[in-house]
This record gives C-alpha cells, structure tokens and sequence, in this order.
C-alpha cells in the first residue's frame, strides 16, 4: 500500500508513540528546553497524551483528540502560558531533536519541521 498521509509516511501509531514520548523525555532531561518544561506541569503525562491525540488527527491520522476533546483551538489552548520566540525555538528544537531519534526520515522531517514552525509560530502571544 502506498502510504498517502503523514501519518502513514511516518510508520503510524507506534512511530508517533515514540516521537511524543522522546519530545517531553528530551524537554524533561535538556536543560536547553528548561523554559519550555516550565510552561508545562510537574507531570509531563496529560501533556504527551494530548499532543499524541492532536499529532494523530493533525498528520491524517485517526483524529483522536477532536473525538474527545472537540475542536483543538490551538492558540486559544495556548493563550494562558506566556509563550515568545525562545519559547517557540525551544518546541521547535525538541521537536527537531525527537523527530531525529524517532526515525522520521528526510524529506518528511523537513516537511513536518516547516509545518511545526509554522503552527509553533502562530502560538506565539509575546512580543519576544
């Protein structure tokens, strides 16, 4: 089968599995994400689930998150953490960093990498 979304491309739910939990093992262990983890709870499990859900749907995927959340309205989501470019640099990295060691191959981790800033962008509500 050819695989025709994202999510297929990647290798699915066991690879996605893998990118969400490397995303907040490297946030928790990098001090380089240190103000990223400070935006987020004690425990980082809630969070993994939901950007689990999210990516889902978000890369063609079952949309797990909308099935029990509703609409993911991102930014209004966002809106209560004090997110700027640093913070957004830093999601941006550890995204990068844990879409390398999940095994998401070139072109794709390009293409997925351009989205991410995009989006990461858009949670932006400080000047900085």
């Amino acid at each position: 089968m050819d695989p025709t979304t994202p999510y297929d491309t990647i290798g699915g739910e066991p690879v996605l599995a893998r990118l969400c939990d490397r995303f907040y093992g490297l946030m928790a262990e990098t001090p380089q994400f240190a103000e990223l983890r400070a935006l987020h709870p004690e425990d980082l499990q809630g969070s993994r689930d939901k950007l689990f859900m999210f990516l889902s749907g978000w890369l063609g995927g079952p949309d797990l998150f909308v099935q029990q959340f509703g609409h993911p309205r991102l930014r209004a989501r966002h809106m209560p953490f004090a997110i700027g470019t640093r913070e957004r640099d830093q999601w941006v990295a550890c995204m990068l960093l844990a879409m390398e060691e999940a095994g998401i191959a070139e072109p794709m981790r390009e293409r997925l990498l351009q989205s991410f800033f995009k989006t990461a962008d858009f949670m932006r509500n400080q000047p900085g």
